[in-house]
């Protein structure tokens, strides 16, 4: 028994150091498990993904479909059986999908309807990576196989040996169109279905190829009351259409249909199928997904790490490089083209969409702003494009304007981008875009500011002048506005204007009341809202209550700890998040939201950790004089509340920001305020991160004494020499710089509590 006790971990050690060594030799696609997050419900998120096998930001996605049609959990991990594989360009189920259409094999009698026709699956048969997708379906005996380019995909169908073996081309509900062409072997159409957001020309084309001969075709059609009526023609529209092709089939037998789609028309559908897949056999398409993957996902490079951890850091890193997708095509002379989801035009230039700033601004951009530059600079690009359609920036997009979130966020995103050294753009079209976003409420309520008369004219959004959520908006101005003024002193703006952007900057300060250390709304007559309770979720803030919007004040750390009456009173604070029960009260709501129970499963106090708000809250201890609880709190969450398996996340995915929180903070640093180009210290998980930019250096964090306990940075050298900052800048990123940290067991409570440690505050770091 002595001698297993010795042996055990001796194996382990040598099978991880084994699995190491080969890490550089294995595809990087091996790692990410794109199930994660897909254990969701209404309920209760973890992630509330779907397993997007795409290309990094490709215009489409494909997913097995386990919902039913229209339904935003459109798979989840508990569900029994699939009843098609769809296209999808969904980025959240509380957006809900649009343009989507699916496929599905059966044998033996056909079944239209898609209840009668799901099939039982396993996940044991199951295979899922960004690349490709593989599942068998029970009831028919058949495999299907996906495997994706930016604008289309190749199936790979496996049949037993039937007389009656079926391919179901679905165009789903509120419009859509098939034909068939059996002597081309295709079947092209349209669908039209959107959750809004939309012009009234709004369509996407699709096309696809088969590589054998059709015995019989049909087409069906369902009104929205009523059955599916079957019609053995090839052609059919109305507000649900579908074909099926049907043929015999030997045992083994592999039918595969290539597929591409466009928002532009047939036609442009048709290029996007040649240019992108034209003769090649599917596992040469899917060699391609593969590389394209291997090639961003190898771009960070991660060791001295266990098993999952390497899945967990690299199944992230694929969630943060999905979204914003693109939404531009190709045409015939090689143009760069887009339909407009703004003015149903089509017109040249970039356009991307499937994002919300709300969630983005706080990692994933500052990610792109890092590791993506040239990408990052075709957004931009899209941005200007997306104010000159519709006079507005988008600020969440799917595909057009919705009215989900708030803040005026995309001038974060821009004024770090800019700030950063990216161009390419009309940078003063869009400082334009910005100014006018902070004076008034544009086609929805998310977009521009929802409340500027009130915020511009008495400091904040007063609670009592039917504006929701006046408290979070106030604080998310203020920060819009330190980025306006950033951006316009850069551009050489004149000083009174930027001086009022700065000054509007400071709005933060009030809807804080020092006396009970909380940020509550505030009547327009000045007087408190008397509704408050620290605890009470939504009413004055978004998806939150005050124990997490109090630390939004992103520019402002030091100013804010003056409010408390000092560092130590804000730090108590902080400390309180994760020592007070988790309380709540819902009364704004009517319900428990999932957002409420999320936090109570995760059994971290009131800290919430599901929703962004509070993320970055964990790194103010960077400014509080204590950065090693900053180290204490980073890795108990990255321990604690992250995986790579289908619960692996722990509350809304949203566009890959959850995931960008874990890849920066297993880095060891955290964009706390995007726009300085500043990045707060925390606890690095790897023994070695590598992050290889696209300016041809590497930037290199060494932790070579990091294990499960040893969690605290003890020392810091730059470059060799000593660093006692507690944080790095994204210069020293750019420069290729090596930082090596010295980790122990134990805090050293003196390193990094000096005032020329703390990174930027505005006002204390006044220019």
């Amino acid at each position: 028994m002595k001698l297993i006790k010795i042996l055990f971990p001796l194996i382990v050690l040598v099978n991880t150091a084994i699995f190491a060594q080969s890490k550089s030799a294995t595809s990087y696609v091996d790692y990410v498990n794109p199930l994660v997050g897909s254990d969701s419900e209404f309920a209760l998120s973890n992630g509330n993904t779907y397993p997007a096998i795409a290309t990094p930001w490709g215009m489409n996605f494909w997913t097995p479909q386990t919902g039913k049609m229209g339904d935003g959990w459109g798979y989840t991990y508990d569900a029994l059986k699939l009843r098609g594989f769809k296209q999808t360009h969904q980025p959240s189920p509380w957006i809900n999908d649009y343009a989507a259409f699916s496929l599905f094999p059966e044998t033996g009698k056909l079944k239209i309807n898609e209840d009668d026709r799901a099939s039982w699956y396993s996940h044991k048969s199951e295979i899922s990576k960004p690349h490709y997708y593989s599942a068998y379906l029970a009831d028919y005996d058949v495999t299907t196989e996906i495997t994706p380019t930016e604008r289309g995909a190749q199936f790979r169908f496996t049949f037993p040996e039937s007389k009656k073996s079926h391919i179901l081309v679905d165009g789903f509900f509120k419009g859509s169109m098939v034909k068939i062409i059996p002597e081309e072997r295709k079947i092209i159409g349209y669908c039209r279905n959107n959750s809004g957001g939309v012009p009234e020309n709004f369509h996407n084309y699709f096309v696809l190829v088969f590589d054998k001969d059709f015995d019989e075709v049909l087409t069906w059609k369902k009104e929205k009351e009523g059955k599916e009526q079957i019609s053995f023609t090839k052609e059919a529209e109305g507000y649900h259409v579908g074909a099926a092709i049907s043929f015999s089939t030997k045992d083994g037998e592999q039918v595969t249909a290539k597929v591409a789609s466009s928002f532009i028309s047939l036609e442009q559908a048709e290029i996007n199928l040649k240019r992108e897949i034209g003769e090649d056999t599917f596992n040469q398409t899917k060699e391609k997904a593969a590389t394209a993957w291997n090639k961003e996902l190898g771009r960070m490079e991660v060791d001295g790490g266990t098993v999952e951890q390497y899945r967990t850091f690299y199944t992230a890193l694929y969630r943060v490089l999905l979204f914003p997708r693109k939404f531009y095509e190709l045409n015939a002379d090689d143009k760069i083209v887009h339909y407009s989801p703004y003015n149903g035009k089509v017109l040249p230039g970039y356009m991307f969409t499937d994002n919300g700033f709300w969630d983005t601004f706080r990692a994933v951009f500052p990610f792109f702003t890092i590791m993506y530059p040239d990408y990052l600079s075709n957004v931009m690009q899209g941005l200007v494009n997306t104010y000159n359609e519709s006079g507005w920036l988008p600020e969440w997009a799917s595909p057009g304007h919705r009215d989900c979130m708030i803040g005026s966020n995309s001038a974060i995103n821009i004024t770090d981008a800019y700030l950063r050294g990216i161009r390419g753009f009309d940078i003063e079209t869009l400082y334009e875009a910005v100014v006018k976003n902070s004076t008034s409420k544009g086609p929805v309520n998310s977009v521009g500011r929802f409340g500027a008369e009130f915020y511009n004219d008495l400091g904040y959004v007063p609670y009592d002048v039917g504006v929701n959520e006046n408290a979070a908006r106030t604080l998310e101005y203020a920060y819009a506005d330190w980025s306006i003024a950033e951006l316009g002193e850069a551009l050489g703006k004149p000083k009174k204007e930027v001086k009022l952007f700065r000054q509007r900057s400071l709005n933060y300060k009030n809807v804080f009341d020092p006396e009970i250390g909380f940020m509550r709304g505030k009547n327009k007559d000045g007087s408190w809202a008397t509704t408050y309770t620290p605890d009470k979720w939504g009413d004055a803030f978004t998806e939150g209550a005050a124990w997490h919007w109090t630390w939004c004040v992103f520019h402002d750390p030091l100013g804010l700890a003056d409010d408390f009456g000092g560092v130590d009173k804000m730090r108590s604070r902080l400390d309180d998040v994760f020592t007070t029960a988790p309380t709540f009260n819902d009364s704004y709501y009517g319900q428990q939201i999932h957002e409420i129970t999320e936090m109570l499963v995760a059994d971290m106090g009131q800290y919430a950790h599901g929703n962004q708000p509070i993320q970055h809250a964990i790194y103010l201890y960077n400014w509080l004089e204590q950065p090693w609880k900053t180290q204490m709190h980073t890795r108990n969450v990255m321990d604690k509340l992250y995986s790579s398996a289908p619960d692996g996340l722990c509350g809304d995915e949203d566009n890959g920001q959850t995931s960008a929180w874990y890849v920066f903070s297993a880095a060891g640093f955290y964009p706390v305020t995007p726009g300085t180009g500043e990045y707060a210290l925390g606890s690095p998980l790897f023994k070695s991160v590598k992050m290889h930019l696209r300016n041809g250096k590497t930037f290199t964090v060494n932790a070579p004494e990091n294990t499960k306990e040893n969690i605290y940075i003890d020392a810091v050298q730059k470059n060799g020499s000593s660093y006692n900052k507690n944080y790095i800048t994204f210069d020293d990123i750019m420069d290729g710089t090596t930082y090596d940290f010295s980790m122990k067991n134990v805090p050293n409570k003196s390193r990094g509590t000096a005032k020329e440690a703390k990174p930027y505050s505005m006002s204390v770091n006044k220019k």
